[in-house]
């Protein structure tokens, strides 16, 4: 590529002093050019411009549901865990087999409590951050009508 002096002149750039190079901004690169685009091809970008209306509520609605149901399952299955193991150490310490320090556990959960606390109010300002990096709600935007289904269904899974 030569300048404007230098081609009225008839020289060329290839022996010049300083080289040009181009800077290239990663930031800006990683925003035009996602993740998905390596996995769907070039031509991926927000759904609600490939797909009917229907089909995005459908889909979303589907993996609502899903998402939901599956949740329900597992959270019945965790708090039956949870409620009947403390159910078992309620019987076993008022039959005697197990013995409770209540000062101790008192002790221990005040202090859990301070640590959980000091740890919260360490991570909330890069959570916070890390939120506005990733900026879910822009996708929930371009996809509000996908979105939309995916919550409705989600509740639904919840209820069934």
């Amino acid at each position: 590529m030569a300048t404007v002096e230098q081609s009225e002149e008839g020289q060329e750039e290839g022996e010049s002093e300083e080289e040009v190079y181009e800077v290239v901004d990663l930031t800006e690169y990683a925003r035009r050019h996602h993740w998905w685009s390596l996995v769907f091809g070039s031509h991926s970008g927000p759904i609600a411009e490939k797909y009917s209306v229907a089909t995005q509520l459908v889909v979303g609605g589907l993996t609502g549901w899903c998402a939901g149901y599956v949740l329900q399952r597992v959270g019945k299955i965790a708090a039956t865990a949870v409620g009947g193991g403390f159910l078992l150490l309620q019987i076993a310490n008022h039959s005697g087999y197990v013995q409770v320090d209540w000062k101790k556990v008192e002790k221990d959960v005040n202090k859990a409590k301070k640590h959980l606390k000091k740890k919260a109010d360490k991570a909330g300002p890069q959570l916070n951050n890390f939120l506005q990096e990733v900026k879910a709600t822009d996708f929930i935007k371009r996809n509000i009508v996908m979105s939309s289904g995916f919550v409705g269904g989600f509740f639904l899974g919840l209820a069934s």
